[in-house]
């Protein structure tokens, strides 16, 4: 099959042209990955869903194909996607926060691919760091590497420096669950997305999602403002409000303030701020997991957690 009739469809001017349904959406996401398609078309298709902006349907549709083509041999309690571009980011503290997690008796899967990263805010580097390991099945946390699971969607992804701009291909990876774990939580650098990434996920039927705008585009939040939580519960949609749990005035990740993650972890370095960021992001996963039934309530458990943080046996949640 050809991309040319989905293009056709999307771009066919105005009063003519038409969003993909979720089962055409699903079909052009099968031929993207198959690799058999003329490049002009796929990038027409993308830049055009770029302009008019994607639909639930489409995203719906892409996330599922990815689904089928791409799955893991692995089960997680908890997605927990990585696909932020590294120009506004610092340290990765939210690896501190599914450590946390990860120690509360939950099994985590991360997965992603980072561009234009500094060392210092290295989500690869930092994996060595603390002792997260790849691939690894049986691990309480483990890192799935996109080059290595879904090559062909590495190569969709990778096409953000030949067009300049990002895609729907990004939305969809952080939708993607390649363990289908019950549970997942996602961030996003453009408010706009929290909502369409949470009703695709009811149509594809998850039944628990947070959607924040984090830090970079992370799943990491500021402790120190009210952060807009939208998503699921019990398949059901939500919108709230979480509080800060720090009062302090700075932005989430100041270039003049880096944070060593290891001496953090370790209680070497005192950076409240920093330890406020963990504690809160793991909250929010928490939360998500269903461990308790606020968010207030939640982060109280992470900071019990972080307090608890080197010690040698998994808490049990």
């Amino acid at each position: 099959m050809s991309l040319l009739p989905f293009v056709q469809t999307v771009a066919r001017g105005q009063g003519r042209a038409r969003p993909l349904t979720q089962d055409e959406a699903f079909e052009a996401m099968q031929v993207m990955l198959s690799g058999k398609f003329d490049p002009e078309a796929l990038g027409a298709l993308l830049m055009v869903l770029r302009v008019r902006g994607e639909t639930v349907d489409e995203i719906a549709g892409f996330t599922a194909a990815m689904r089928d083509h791409s799955g893991v041999e692995m089960t997680a309690d908890l997605d927990w996607p990585s696909y932020a571009a590294g120009r506004s980011r610092g340290a990765p503290l939210f690896l501190l926060s599914a450590l946390l997690v990860a120690q509360a008796g939950y099994n985590i899967c991360l997965h992603g691919w980072n561009s234009h990263q500094q060392s210092h805010a290295s989500v690869r580097d930092a994996l060595e760091l603390l002792d997260i390991p790849i691939g690894a099945n049986a691990a309480p946390i483990t890192y799935l590497p996109l080059e290595d699971v879904a090559p062909k969607a590495f190569d969709l992804l990778a096409l953000r420096d030949k067009l300049g701009l990002r895609s729907c291909i990004n939305t969809v990876l952080r939708m993607w669950n390649p363990t289908h774990a019950p549970a997942t939580v996602q961030g996003v650098f453009h408010p706009s997305y929290r909502s369409l990434q949470a009703q695709a996920a009811k149509r594809l039927g998850q039944k628990a999602l947070t959607v924040i705008k984090g830090g970079g585009g992370e799943f990491e939040r500021n402790p120190a403002k009210d952060i807009q939580v939208f998503g699921l519960k019990a398949g059901t949609h939500h919108q709230e409000t979480a509080g800060p749990i720090i009062q302090e005035t700075r932005k989430l990740h100041e270039p003049d303030q880096p944070v060593d993650l290891i001496r953090l972890w370790r209680g070497q370095d005192q950076d409240d701020f920093a330890a406020a960021t963990v504690i809160s992001t793991a909250g929010l996963a928490l939360w998500t997991l269903g461990a308790v039934d606020g968010i207030r309530e939640a982060d109280a458990m992470a900071a019990n957690l972080w307090i608890g943080r080197n010690a040698q046996q998994r808490i049990s949640a």
